[in-house]
């Protein structure tokens, strides 16, 4: 029986996402519990929240690019 066609930009995309994800979760959890351990759970706390305060900006940027794909992908459509 012969397996279906694979989509590689699809398994690429969804493999990006899934380092990103693994990544920003090795960052907040590490990152957090090595405060934590060293310096102690009040500082591990403001740790974790300029660690939020510092995504905002990620957030936006990839916001706005998003919109900016969006944008140019639903211009191809309606095309001259």
């Amino acid at each position: 029986m012969a397996k279906p066609p694979v989509d590689l930009r699809k398994h690429a995309r969804e493999t990006k996402k899934r380092l990103i994800g693994a990544g920003l979760g090795m960052i907040f959890g590490l990152g957090t519990i090595l405060i934590a351990f060293t310096y102690g759970t009040p500082a591990a706390g403001c740790g974790l929240a300029f660690f939020l305060v510092a995504l905002i900006p990620v957030v936006l940027i990839a916001l706005v690019l998003y919109l900016l794909q969006w944008i140019a992908v639903r211009s191809q459509r309606n095309g001259p």
